[in-house]
């Protein structure tokens, strides 16, 4: 009875190969209503003046902050196993990407 229970717990959950490449992005925007969360992620390039939504995702309310809470506690065991993160104030990037400086 208890191995019924848990195999009707159990959600199987698959994967095409085309999103488990995943996708880069250095760039998140996230606006919402009163019904929902709307993340749109975004790949920028330097010098490039115009970059498109490489994936938006939507999310209840609740499941928003479902998701904060295990983003936060990833980063919490990502930090106790590599040091902490770096804030990007804190850091300064080139915006060449250690690529050439263009010239005119």
């Amino acid at each position: 009875m208890e191995q019924q229970q848990q195999n009707n717990n159990q959600l199987n959950i698959e994967i095409t190969e085309e999103v488990a490449e995943g996708t880069y992005a250095n760039l998140a925007i996230i606006t919402h209503s009163h019904a929902e969360f709307v993340i749109d992620f975004v790949n920028v390039m330097p010098g490039t003046p115009k970059s498109k939504v490489k994936s938006r995702t939507i999310f209840t309310p609740m499941h928003a902050k479902r998701f904060m809470k295990a983003l936060a506690e990833n980063i919490d065991r990502y930090e106790a196993a590599h040091g902490p993160i770096q804030d990007l104030e804190q850091i300064e990037i080139p915006m060449n990407f250690g690529g050439p400086n263009a010239q005119a």
